[in-house]
């Protein structure tokens, strides 16, 4: 498997999947988790405390992926049956670090007075259950492991590709080839969103055709849903595919362009014209929230 392409830095902005959800759901909430330092209201570190603000859901899911990314590893190493007592202590004490060093969301709002750890516990307990049971994991250890060298697992970095000589991230979970295909495994703790989900999995096979230089049809992206069953989405993808999501990557990141004094900067223009959401219920989960009741 051919090496990933590395890049030096550029100011210009890069789409993501994130980035231009977060654009779309309320230009102000995309100023803040972008450009905080360009705000003349708030000192940054106030904005940035509130971005680095976690949430039950989100949380959970970082703990799980962590996990399983620890399990990767630990297959790389050794196919061994794993002591299911030693890998739950494992996993609770990850989930009471973790905990522990976060601010939560719903108790900063007042929503809840604490965070239940055990409860965490119980869901990050349902997925990776779900994970060690499921075919594929099987399916993984039985198939994949004589190309363990070329697995490629939580790549360091954010992910950063070119998708028609744009900037863009998509950082992958899990790839790894078997035969003359290479499959993109991807974990989910939320619910299924087929028009979201199939926007991330068009970029990861993007990823790989750029740097691995694969055709689409020798890419196989999957969706892995852990609760509250283990749920497989696989697609595929052609050229046609491809095409189209990068025509729909060029527009999107020329939307977020023009919301730039200085794109190759990347120099926002003035906060009042990142308008506010009208729609409340983004607001309710939205980490910046003080800062526009405060006006």
């Amino acid at each position: 498997m051919n090496p990933i392409k590395q890049f030096g830095f550029t100011s210009i902005l890069g789409w993501s999947a994130s980035r231009y959800d977060t654009f779309k759901a309320c230009r102000r909430q995309y100023f803040y988790n972008y450009y905080a330092k360009y705000d003349k209201e708030n000192p940054k570190h106030r904005i940035d405390v509130l971005k680095r603000m976690t949430s039950i859901p989100l949380e959970t899911g970082n703990i799980v992926h962590d996990v399983i990314e620890v399990l990767l590893h630990r297959l790389v190493k050794t196919v061994g049956p794993i002591h299911m007592d030693h890998f739950q202590d494992y996993t609770r004490r990850m989930t009471e670090d973790y905990c522990s060093k976060k601010v939560f969301t719903e108790v900063y709002y007042r929503e809840l007075s604490h965070i239940d750890i055990d409860e965490i516990f119980r869901k990050v307990q349902i997925c990776l259950n779900n994970f060690l049971a499921g075919e594929r994991f099987d399916w993984v250890v039985k198939k994949a492991i004589p190309e363990k060298e070329n697995w490629i697992i939580e790549p360091g970095g954010y992910g950063e590709t070119r998708i028609d000589g744009m900037k863009a991230y998509c950082k992958v979970d899990f790839l790894f080839p078997l035969e003359d295909n290479v499959f993109i495994l991807d974990w989910k703790t939320g619910k299924p969103n087929e028009t979201k989900h199939r926007k991330q999995l068009l970029g990861y096979a993007s990823w790989a055709s750029y740097h691995l230089s694969k055709t689409p049809s020798r890419i196989v992206p999957i969706i892995a849903y852990l609760q509250p069953a283990y749920l497989e989405k696989k697609l595929t993808f052609n050229e046609f595919d491809i095409q189209d999501f990068t025509i729909q990557v060029r527009k999107e990141t020329d939307e977020m362009y023009a919301y730039c004094r200085n794109i190759p900067e990347n120099i926002p223009k003035d906060k009042a014209e990142f308008v506010k959401t009208s729609n409340p219920n983004i607001c309710a989960y939205c980490n910046f929230r003080e800062l526009c009741d405060e006006g």
